[in-house]
């Protein structure tokens, strides 16, 4: 894959996620997801245990890692999906 392929099928979100909202676990096979805490607290979810998150840190779900977030108050964060790469 060339550096320009990379760049194009990286997707960018921004989510807000309060203590009532429950994000089912899920996976992505061919995508690691990298979570960054931009405001408030929560947790990044895996199947074996959980990661704390607060303003400033990151979480990584790689490809074909079943992964959530959850928090007791409010978080946001910024999610970036980007491609595994062939040769990793």
């Amino acid at each position: 894959m060339d550096l320009n392929s990379i760049k194009e099928s990286i997707v960018e979100n921004v989510y807000h996620i309060p203590s009532e909202k429950k994000v089912p676990l899920h996976k992505h096979a061919k995508q690691d997801e990298i979570f960054y805490c931009i405001k408030g607290s929560g947790f990044g979810v895996l199947e074996d245990g959980e990661v704390e998150l607060n303003v400033g840190e990151s979480f990584i779900a790689p490809a074909g890692t079943m992964h959530s977030l959850r928090s007791e108050g409010d978080l946001y964060v910024i999610a970036l999906l980007v491609p595994v790469v062939d040769g990793r």
